[in-house]
């Protein structure tokens, strides 16, 4: 493996990271409706946990009501039940063949609660970069060891993945910001 395709995958694997976060820092609810809470849900469907995403489609009544619209009708009670017991707090009703689910307001200690929860989400993801940057920097030294890049290279690569890292950690900072400003706006 060269150098480039050392920071070529190093590069890919600091974006999946970021892209990991994203995606788990969506499930984290703030005072707004997000459909995004509920796809991780699983409903009973013929003796088989099915996530709810294939069971109905999912959008916005209004900024605090999320309508979950199951494709099937006599699923309606299975998906009630489904929302209700998961960890999310939520209190669906059914209106017909549509089950609304208003998003309760957060409270003060709470909202600081899921700010502590999106920094240690953050943290990890940090961990998870500075991970990657030392894998790469040993892969570094492993081909200079072998002789197949010379220690310029080495050192070259070594400033590159510093500042892939560098940026990587700068991006994660801003994301965990926008959150906890959403997450803290009443």
């Amino acid at each position: 493996m060269s150098a480039a395709a050392i920071k070529s995958t190093t590069d890919q694997k600091m974006q999946k990271s970021l892209e990991s976060l994203k995606s788990s820092l969506a499930k984290i609810r703030s005072g707004r409706a997000n459909p995004g809470i509920l796809e991780h849900v699983q409903v009973e469907y013929y003796g088989n946990p099915t996530p709810l995403t294939q069971l109905a489609s999912l959008g916005l009544a209004d900024a605090r009501t999320i309508n979950v619209q199951p494709f099937e009708k006599t699923m309606v009670a299975a998906i009630e039940k489904a929302i209700r017991d998961s960890d999310l707090g939520l209190n669906p009703m059914s209106q017909g063949t549509v089950i609304r689910v208003p998003m309760p307001a957060l409270t003060e200690e709470r909202r600081r609660e899921l700010t502590k929860v999106v920094k240690s989400e953050g943290e990890d993801t940090k961990i998870a970069v500075r991970n990657l940057r030392r894998d790469a920097n040993e892969h570094l030294k492993r081909l200079t060891k072998d002789k197949e890049i010379s220690e310029d290279d080495e050192r070259r690569a070594t400033d590159d993945i510093q500042k892939m890292t560098d940026k990587a950690v700068v991006d994660i900072d801003k994301i965990i910001s926008e959150k906890e400003k959403e997450i803290m706006t009443v």
